[in-house]
Parts: C-alpha cells; sequence; structure tokens
C-alpha cells in the first residue's frame, strides 16, 4: 500500500461517502473507548490509500484529552482474506511493538487507539510533510541525498531497535488472530521457478555452484541471524521526510525477517516498485554506511567490510532471484522492443549484482550475473539502461 499524504484539500474525493462515514464512526468509537469520553471528529480528508484500507486524516473538534489538533484513521472494512496474512493484524501489531518502545527509537507515527473487532487505528498525524518520492522527483539533488542518507539511517535504527522483538511481535499477532505466518517458507519453491526460465527465455543454464549459492540465500533469510522488523515495502511513496528524520507509514505487511533483504534494497534502492529509477555512482554505497553506523553495534561482525559484503552480496543474490521469477516471463523479450523502466531495471539489477559480487570476490555469482545481464540487454537492445531519478538529472 502506498499513502499520500500531500493532498491539501480537505473533501473526500475519491474515497466515496460511505467508507469515509464508516472510517470515521470507527474511529471515534475507539477513541471514546480509549479515552472515556466522546471524540467527535470532523473534516476528514482521504489521504489515497491504494491498499484495502480507508487512510483520512480528520480533525478533533470535540475532547476533553489533549488530542492532536488532526489524526490520522485507517479502517480495513472488509475481513481478511483466508489463508492469507492479515493486513490490518500486521499493521497494528506492528504500530504495538513501535509505540512500545522510547520516542527516539520509534521510526513511525504513534499508535493512539485501535480495534480488531472494528479493525481500525488511529495513529498520530505527521503533518504534510514531503515523502521521499517527492525528493526523488524534485530538482534539488544535494536535498534527494540528505533524504536518501536519512532513510537508510532510519532503516538501521528501525532494525537497531527490534533485533531482538520478534517473539514479542509474534505474541501481539497470535492476540490479535492474526497467523503467525513465516513467507520465508515459499522461497525456495519461488527461487526453483528462475533456471528453467532463465534457460527457457535466455539461453542461459544455470550453473550448480549458483543453485548452491541460491540455496545459501535462502538458508541465511531463514535463519535466526540478523532478524529485526521490517516494513516489506520499502517505497518511496511511504517515507515521510521529517524535521526529526524520514518515518515508516506502511505496515500492512510488516513482519520480522532478516535485516540483511531490507538492506539489499539499499544496493538496488526501491527495486520492488514498477517504477522504480537508478541513483548516481556512489548513492547506494553511502547509504549502506549511514545504515551500517546504526547497526553495528547489535551487529558487531558488520563491522568487518569483507564480512557485510559477503554477506550483502547473498541477499541482493537472493533478492534479484525473486524480481526475477516475478518479471521475466512478463517482459517483451524481442528486439524490436522499446524496454519500459522496469526492463530496463532488470536488467540493472543483474548488472549492479554483478559488480558487487565482483568487489566481494564472489566470482561464481559475478560471472553468472554478468551473463544474464549481458543476455537481457541483448534482447531488450540499446535503450535498456535505467534513467536517473529527477533529481539526478
Amino acid at each position: 500500500m502506498t499513502v499520500d499524504t500531500s493532498s491539501t484539500d480537505d473533501s473526500t474525493v475519491g474515497a466515496g461517502a460511505e467508507p469515509v462515514a464508516a472510517a470515521i464512526a470507527a474511529g471515534e468509537s475507539v477513541l471514546s473507548r480509549r479515552f472515556g469520553s466522546a471524540i467527535t471528529l470532523v473534516s476528514p480528508e482521504n489521504l489515497a490509500g491504494s491498499g484495502p484500507a480507508t487512510v483520512l486524516r480528520a480533525r478533533v473538534v470535540s475532547s476533553s484529552f489533549a488530542l492532536p489538533r488532526t489524526l490520522v484513521i485507517k479502517h480495513y472494512p472488509d475481513p481478511p482474506e483466508p489463508g492469507y496474512a492479515d493486513p490490518f493484524a500486521q499493521e497494528a501489531v506492528s504500530y504495538q511493538l513501535f509505540t512500545a518502545l522510547s520516542p527516539d527509537e520509534r521510526m513511525c507515527p504513534e499508535l493512539l487507539a485501535h480495534d480488531g473487532r472494528q479493525r481500525v487505528l488511529v495513529i498520530e498525524d505527521l503533518g504534510r510533510a514531503p515523502t521521499l518520492h517527492d525528493k526523488l522527483s524534485a530538482r534539488d539533488s544535494r536535498a534527494a541525498e540528505r533524504a536518501l542518507l536519512s532513510w537508510a539511517r532510519s532503516l538501521g535504527r528501525l532494525h537497531a531497535s527490534t533485533a531482538s522483538r520478534e517473539a514479542d511481535f509474534n505474541a501481539l499477532l497470535r492476540r490479535l488472530g492474526g497467523p503467525v505466518r513465516n513467507e520465508d517458507n515459499d522461497l525456495a519453491e519461488t527461487l526453483d521457478e528462475v533456471p528453467p526460465l532463465l534457460e527457457e527465455l535466455l539461453g542461459i543454464v544455470t550453473p550448480e555452484p549458483i543453485r548452491a549459492r541460491v540455496a545459501e540465500s535462502v538458508a541465511l533469510a531463514r535463519s535466526a541471524a540478523f532478524r529485526a522488523f521490517s516494513p516489506s515495502e520499502l517505497s518511496p511513496e511511504n517515507n515521510l521526510v521529517t524535521g526529526s528524520g524520514v518515518r515508516f507509514l506502511d505496515f500492512e505487511r510488516g513482519r520480522v525477517r532478516t535485516a540483511l533483504v531490507d538492506a539489499a534494497y539499499l544496493r538496488l534502492p526501491f527495486a520492488s516498485c514498477d517504477d522504480a529509477l537508478a541513483l548516481p555512482a556512489g548513492m547506494s554505497e553511502a547509504m549502506i554506511a549511514a545504515w551500517r553506523a546504526e547497526v553495528v553495534g547489535v551487529w558487531p561482525s558488520f563491522a568487518d567490510d569483507e564480512e557485510l559484503a559477503a554477506q550483502l552480496t547473498v541477499s541482493e543474490l537472493l533478492l534479484v532471484w525473486l524480481i526475477t521469477s516475478d518479471m521475466l516471463p512478463t517482459l517483451d523479450l524481442t528486439r524490436h522492443a522499446t524496454p519500459v523502466s522496469r526492463e530496463a531495471a532488470l536488467v540493472t539489477w543483474w548488472r549492479e549484482l554483478a559488480k558487487h559480487a565482483g568487489y566481494a570476490r564472489l566470482t561464481d555469482i559475478a560471472e553468472h550475473a554478468t551473463r544474464v545481464a549481458a543476455a537481457l540487454g541483448a534482447r531488450l537492445g540499446p535503450h535498456a539502461d535505467l534513467a536517473f531519478y529527477p533529481a539526478f538529472r
């Protein structure tokens, strides 16, 4: 899910009258029970959430408590799909986990009230701060660089503050009725799909040492090492650039997993987003350094450059294979097609994997990634270069 917090219009256009009224009623109900007195919310403003929740900003006009002037309500009107993780439960538990921490460790808005029966959350309104996407889309490269480094530091603080909280997260999730699902259990099956795709579509045979490297990446993802909370959806639209640093907003897929997967996204920024673009040379390395400075006290082994490079490259391999399994069957690999950003991105991610594996002296990964990138580039043509974000053009 993405949330647009930049609107200045107090209308509810785009949300629909019934969902807005239901969200306001649920918000007033849970706040009144939480504080023991009637609380009235007015002037709902649609924040245009793209997920299953109705997301509103509303003004508090009737309260005997020192509540903020405005609040954000997230209402999930529909029950969860059977057999799938419940986005309401994931988000509510994520906010509970962070609200229990000190303000300095809280990398998100504070949870003020929630109710599992009404499937509603009321959270702190961080205001109309720009998102990371706004910074990347503007024409100020220095402001974009500062925002990216702040995002990396915030991600590191998020990991460091939750590195020992997996049991707490799972206990809270069970209390809300959400199943404690380990999404890593399906990784091996998904990744097994990649070698046949590479051979059929690109004529690239995956050597056994690479298959072993992929198995190593799955084992690392499933292991107890380096586990911490992850928002999972690392989209620039879901990060507010505030005076206190970048703050994360969307936790509908919040979970505990190895922090190295998130760190791999610093090497391949926003690789899960359809509109991901390129960053200038050296930016990813600076982001990794900012992230490492926050987590090295929790995971001292990351102080070793070679150890960190090897661990990150194995996780980057996992990330690139997951993206490939999702994207490669959908690409038009004819020589006459002009690549769109997602096609160019896939070539770029394989090239970056080859480069980073070379730096880490993981020669087998570097050679395989180079072959795949070359085959993709040959099929997609000379336009298979990922454009920079507007801030860096």
